[in-house]
């Protein structure tokens, strides 16, 4: 059954709906650190990820700078998948069910491998924004509202001649001065289309967007390193099409990098 909510999804897994969850356990948990600035590119930016791996997986949540200590993420390791989904803090529960769920459901058996090949962090950058923005079902003019700001994608849509509206929760201006909002509930009626990244899976701020695509119809495209895995499973019921990608993520490795592709219509 197509579940309305993570926290439904969750559920589920907890009953048994996805595999026998009590025999998973995680086996490494780790905090990834990453500032980057693109050459040519006038801003930077920087992410903070949790990562727990079980059997050959790896789940991942992106969290705010000193949100997840260390001491949290070693209490994770060895702790059963089934109590760290009842875990208090949202990016533990998430990371371990990504982490289950692309356990149970590989994304090499149901989406397109895409292959972001070897170069500059920009060129990867760039590559990576190019699979993503494709995966839109809009055509030129139509405006797109980005929720959580990456400027290759915005590059990507001008190139494609949609307008857009760029919303951060931090705010500020994007590489050619525009302003970033805040709030993507404010902007939803004014845009087309959503393309919005995994991070929201980890803020909590999915269930509105979800709701609206469902709502009105509105193609809803992820860009998912949080929650790659999870994502997957509102394809078809509120969520167009997903480009999930799972650690190693493109930014830190010079070298060719795969993320997968499900595309409008549904997951194989």
């Amino acid at each position: 059954m197509t579940p309305r909510s993570v926290e439904e999804l969750t559920h589920q897994v907890l009953s048994g709906q996805h595999g026998q969850v009590r025999d998973a356990t995680v086996s490494v948990g780790f905090l990834t650190q990453q500032g980057a600035r693109h050459a040519d590119r006038q801003r930077e930016y920087r992410n903070h990820v949790l990562s727990l791996r079980v059997e050959d997986e790896v789940g991942s949540c992106a969290v705010e700078p000193g949100e997840v200590t260390e001491d949290v993420v070693l209490d994770c390791v060895g702790a059963p998948v089934a109590d760290l989904l009842r875990s208090p803090l949202r990016p533990v529960r998430v990371a371990a069910l990504d982490a289950y769920l692309q356990w149970r459901r590989p994304h090499r058996d149901h989406a397109e491998a895409v292959v972001v090949g070897r170069g500059s962090s920009l060129q990867k950058s760039l590559h990576r924004a190019r699979c993503v923005v494709d995966l839109l079902p809009v055509g030129p003019g139509r405006r797109v509202l980005v929720v959580g700001v990456v400027n290759s994608l915005l590059h990507q849509l001008r190139e494609r001649g949609n307008p857009y509206v760029a919303c951060d929760y931090k705010g500020g201006r994007t590489e050619w001065g525009e302003p970033v909002v805040t709030d993507a509930l404010a902007a939803l009626d004014d845009c087309e289309a959503v393309l919005a990244s995994g991070m929201v899976v980890g803020n909590g701020t999915f269930q509105p967007l979800l709701d609206h695509s469902r709502a009105t119809g509105t193609p809803l495209v992820m860009f998912a390193q949080t929650a790659s895995g999870v994502l997957p499973h509102f394809l078809g019921s509120g969520v167009t099409a997903v480009s999930a990608e799972p650690y190693p993520f493109f930014w830190l490795d010079g070298g060719p990098t795969t993320l997968y592709r499900y595309a409008p219509g549904g997951c194989r």
